[in-house]
C-alpha cells in the first residue's frame, strides 16, 4: 500500500506540477524573452518532453488507484466520496490531455514542420487554456486527494 500510495502521489505532482511550472514560471518568461517566431518551436519540444511524462503519469495513476481502491476499499461502493470526486475530475484531466495531445499539440507539430509560425502560436495559445484549465482542476485533484478523508 505505501508504494502505491507513493507512486501515486509522484505520478500526480509530476503531471500538476509541470503544468504549474509551465503556466507560472515558463510561459511568462517565453514570453518576455523569445522572439513570437520561435516559440511555437520551443513549446513543442518543451510539450514533447513533458507529454512523455504526462501518459507515464496518467498510466501511473489509474494503475495506483484503482489498485488502491479495490484493495484497501473493497471497490468504489466502500470509497469515500473524497475519492469518487478525485477519480472524477482525474478523468476529466485525462480526457483533456487526450484531447490537447491529439488536437491542438498535433496541429502545433504540422505547423512546425510547415515553418508556420503564425499557426504554431494560435496552437500553443489553445494549448495554454486548456492547460490553464487542467491545472485548475488539477490543484483541487490534489486538495481533495491529500484533505479529503478529513472534512
Amino acid at each position: 500500500m505505501g508504494i502505491a500510495i507513493a507512486l501515486h502521489t509522484l505520478a500526480a505532482v509530476i503531471w500538476v506540477g509541470g503544468m504549474f511550472f509551465a503556466y507560472m514560471a515558463m510561459r511568462p518568461a517565453v514570453v518576455e524573452t523569445v522572439e513570437p517566431a520561435e516559440r511555437g518551436l520551443l513549446w513543442h519540444r518543451t510539450l514533447n518532453r513533458f507529454f512523455l511524462w504526462v501518459w507515464v503519469s496518467i498510466a501511473v495513476l489509474l494503475l495506483t488507484g484503482y489498485w488502491m481502491v479495490f484493495s484497501v476499499f473493497g471497490g468504489m461502493a466502500g470509497a469515500g466520496w473524497h475519492i469518487h470526486l478525485m477519480q472524477g475530475l482525474g478523468i476529466v484531466m485525462m480526457l483533456v490531455f487526450l484531447h490537447v495531445y491529439f488536437a491542438p499539440f498535433r496541429r502545433l507539430r504540422l505547423a512546425i514542420a510547415d515553418s508556420n509560425p503564425e499557426e504554431a502560436g494560435r496552437r500553443v495559445g489553445q494549448i495554454r487554456k486548456l492547460v490553464a484549465f487542467n491545472l485548475v482542476l488539477g490543484v483541487i485533484v490534489v486538495l481533495v486527494g491529500s484533505g479529503g478523508r478529513f472534512f
